[in-house]
């Protein structure tokens, strides 16, 4: 579980993150939207031990992020924006090295390593210097390494940047995962779409202020009048988008991957100004 209270930091004259307060229960997703600069990486930073706050009290698990902050990263995974790895080693080697920080025996570190490679596709890698990556690829390493440990508290600086399709969705389907292991889960994320898809609040930040928090729904209907629809086919079905773009009133369509679905080209999304009657 995660708590902040009047979260606030400065550096110098200036107030990155002003008076944050929220609360993330275990089996839940907090999303944090905003622009760049807006105060997410910040926040995130400070609830991860890793930036002392300079107001306010917050506490991990029960920890508090000022008092015990061994003990708060101990127990959760991070993935920040930059991926920083040690690119001169391989895959493998960086992830039983950062096992063994966290004081997982032998026999755990090799479990949990053969499962994040073959979960993230990396397994064809093992013997390559991580220097010669893709960002992609980079992305999957990063996210392995904050699960090496299976924390109980993750928190997600855009980990979908950079992925493939295939990837991006492989990484919602693992929140949705991790969400039902009773884990607190907060998420940075630019897509809208995504945080409607993953997360049951959605704290908007702006000039380092939470402007609004409530469910997606909630926001959606505060902030839009539109009506979001989206169709969910059992097989890719382009022919409903050329359609759709044709028909008055429908705004936006478009396809993506279903979370569940293996398939291109299977969720159609749209919007329109009114409730829409579906048969």
């Amino acid at each position: 579980m995660i708590e902040a209270r009047s979260l606030t930091r400065r550096f110098g004259d200036f107030t990155a993150v002003s008076q944050v307060s929220l609360s993330v229960p275990a089996g839940s997703v907090l999303a944090l939207l905003g622009q760049n600069g807006a105060g997410k990486t910040t926040t995130v930073r400070m609830l991860s031990a890793l930036l002392s706050p300079t107001e306010g009290e917050a506490f991990v698990n029960g920890y508090d992020v000022r008092k015990n902050p061994d003990a708060v990263r101990a127990c959760v995974g991070l993935v920040t924006d930059v991926p920083g790895l040690f690119e001169q080693m391989s895959v493998p080697a960086y992830l039983d090295f950062f096992g063994s920080l966290y004081g997982m025996p032998t026999s755990m570190r090799i479990r949990r390593i053969n499962e994040l490679l073959e979960f993230f596709e990396l397994t064809a890698h093992i013997k390559e210097k991580m220097v010669g990556f893709s960002k992609g690829m980079k992305q999957k390493v990063a996210l392995a390494r904050a699960l090496i440990h299976e924390p109980t508290v993750l928190f997600l600086d855009e980990p979908t940047s950079g992925l493939d399709p295939l990837a991006a969705r492989s990484v919602r389907e693992l929140i949705l995962e991790l969400k039902q292991t009773r884990r607190a889960i907060v998420l940075c994320t630019h897509d809208l779409d995504e945080a409607e898809r993953l997360a049951d609040t959605v704290a908007i930040m702006r000039q380092g202020q939470i402007v609004a928090h409530d469910t997606p729904a909630a926001l959606r209907a505060q902030f839009s009048d539109e009506t979001v629809v989206r169709i969910e086919f059992a097989q890719p079905c382009p022919l409903s988008l050329d359609a759709l773009s044709t028909t008055d009133g429908l705004h936006n369509p478009q396809f993506s991957a279903a979370t569940n679905s293996a398939l291109e080209n299977t969720l159609l999304t749209y919007r329109t100004p009114a409730p829409a009657q579906l048969n």
